[in-house]
């Protein structure tokens, strides 16, 4: 871990050449920033050819306040305040569509960590192996070797893991092992998906996308489940060929969980009620040319004619979304109690109908 403080120095000459050096590297660092007095206080684990003198274990670099501009200020700030965000899935850590997810949440500024299943893991429900086993045989597409630890990184992006276990065991890491590691403090938020193949109606309760969203939920962080019909169980080297349905496929539903996610952070906390999830599922992007081609519609996960919903578009009763996602290009988004994976009340979907209310439409 390296420390950075900031303050008042008389070599300033010195000073200036250390902050043109690291202020790229900090592009690529993983930052909290506190002022104290006249002092900034930053950690990163990517610090890397940065001048720095060794105290208490710790590696020490003194810069003076007046040779920061503004706009290095501002980007610390910017840093220390992103959003934290664990991404997992039950298709596996190499496909194609959870890199697209990770590359562009990290794009729009998100501070993000992927923890996911070292190879399909679909159906697997709320199922927990425990302590991740060494691999007897290797990771998804054959992106790790056999006899692998049960946890590991990616050679070139520690915050890219597998976990040899069932989604539930690899939100946990993320939760209670990756995020303390890296964002020193556990996530705001949890995106389980989007997984291949949609997860309408009685498959909640067998799903492991969403299993690991009521596993984030009970680990008290909020947490939405995303699945798309469209989409293929294809490496992520597959995403350079952008004309691959796979591709178009993942593209899309990255943009909408991109415009999804930004909508429901930019409320106030909390992000969801406590032990709620949300099930949100995207309609086949076969006649759905982009994200804008979407409208999201607040439904229910089963079909009940006695049960009371939340008031919206002139009726008490949702639209089941097994239904209205056969409208064309719809995503439907459920309101979850995370415990049973039934439907919540209509107090808790009011909660996220007013959080929502941006974006969400008529059928």
């Amino acid at each position: 871990m390296i420390s950075i403080a900031i303050w008042y120095s008389q070599n300033v000459r010195v000073a200036d050449r250390v902050v043109a050096r690291f202020e790229n590297s900090l592009r690529h660092g993983h930052l909290q920033v506190s002022y104290l007095k006249e002092k900034y206080f930053l950690n990163s684990n990517t610090f890397p050819h940065i001048p720095t003198s060794q105290v208490n274990g710790s590696s020490l670099i003194l810069i003076p306040m007046r040779a920061f501009s503004a706009s290095v200020v501002a980007f610390f700030v910017a840093a220390s305040n992103a959003q934290k965000i664990v991404i997992t899935n039950d298709d596996g850590w190499a496909t194609a569509q959870i890199r697209a997810e990770y590359n562009a949440l990290k794009a729009a500024g998100y501070d993000v960590i992927l923890s996911a299943p070292a190879e399909n893991a679909s159906g697997t429900g709320s199922l927990s192996i425990g302590t991740p086993p060494p691999l007897l045989m290797p990771c998804e597409f054959n992106t790790c070797r056999a006899g692998s630890p049960g946890v590991g990184s990616d050679a070139t992006d520690p915050q890219i893991n597998y976990v040899n276990g069932f989604p539930v065991d690899a939100v946990k890491h993320g939760i209670q092992t990756l995020s303390p590691q890296f964002f020193g403090s556990p996530p705001d938020f949890v995106i389980s998906g989007s997984n291949i193949g949609n997860n309408l109606g009685i498959a909640v309760l067998g799903s492991g996308t969403v299993g690991a969203t009521s596993e984030a939920v009970k680990e008290g962080i909020p947490a939405v489940a995303f699945s798309g019909a469209s989409g293929s169980q294809v490496s992520f080297t597959t995403l350079s060929n952008a004309t691959a349905p796979s591709t178009i496929a993942a593209n899309i539903y990255t943009d909408l969980i991109l415009q999804f996610t930004a909508a429901l952070l930019a409320n106030p906390a909390p992000i969801l009620p406590s032990g709620t999830s949300l099930n949100v599922n995207f309609a086949a992007v076969d006649s759905c040319l982009s994200a804008a081609s979407y409208k999201f519609v607040l439904t229910r996960v089963f079909s009940n004619i006695l049960s009371t919903d939340v008031t919206t578009c002139g009726t008490n009763h949702l639209p089941t979304e097994s239904s209205a996602i056969k409208n064309g290009c719809i995503a439907t988004v459920s309101v979850l109690n995370a415990s049973t994976k039934l439907d919540a009340n209509a107090a808790t979907q009011q909660v996220v109908l007013n959080k929502l209310s941006s974006i969400l439409s008529c059928l």
